[in-house]
């Protein structure tokens, strides 16, 4: 049974909302895994059931639990958080499939560069007052001029795994 959502504004939850990702580095032997602290977000729900909205990643708030690394990744070799403080994405349509599935479009801005993206997430839990989705997806950091690479070192895709939790806002 497929539970509705209720239209309006929804805000992101970010005490209770968490975004990872994960890369393999030296050469594939190594995961590095970090999560951003502070992320923020919010989306309206319209009465055909679809969806809309924002979710935004500070730069700076990147932890891998590696200081160094942190500093590195923040830097303009990869993210660039001085001149590119925010990763944006904006959904332009969030549609329920069967069952608990949603099929979410947008566009990702990382370093000042946009692109598409399509991917399927999860709605874990929904009630009237909060609603819960879950997202694991792949990201080519090249496409977003992240090319530092040195001794080849760091190959293929980033994973980024989202749990989003909303709260219904105060009409």
């Amino acid at each position: 049974m497929t539970v509705a959502v209720e239209t309006g504004t929804w805000q992101l939850d970010p005490a209770a909302s968490t975004v990872g990702l994960r890369h393999k580095t030296f050469w594939g032997l190594v995961t590095v895994k970090g999560t951003f602290a502070a992320v923020t977000g919010e989306g309206q729900v319209r009465a055909d059931g679809s969806a809309t909205g924002t979710v935004t990643l500070e730069v700076a708030s990147l932890d891998t639990g590696n200081a160094k690394r942190d500093t590195h990744l923040r830097s303009a070799d990869l993210l660039d958080a001085g001149n590119h403080p925010e990763i944006t994405l904006a959904v332009r349509g969030a549609d329920r499939l069967d069952g608990d599935g949603v099929r979410v479009t947008g566009q990702l801005t990382v370093r000042g560069i946009s692109r598409p993206l399509n991917l399927s997430a999860r709605l874990t839990s929904a009630t009237a007052e909060a609603l819960t989705l879950e997202a694991e997806f792949t990201v080519d950091r090249e496409q977003f001029g992240v090319t530092w690479n040195q001794l080849g070192m760091m190959r293929g895709l980033t994973t980024v795994a989202a749990a989003l939790k909303f709260t219904r806002a105060a009409a």
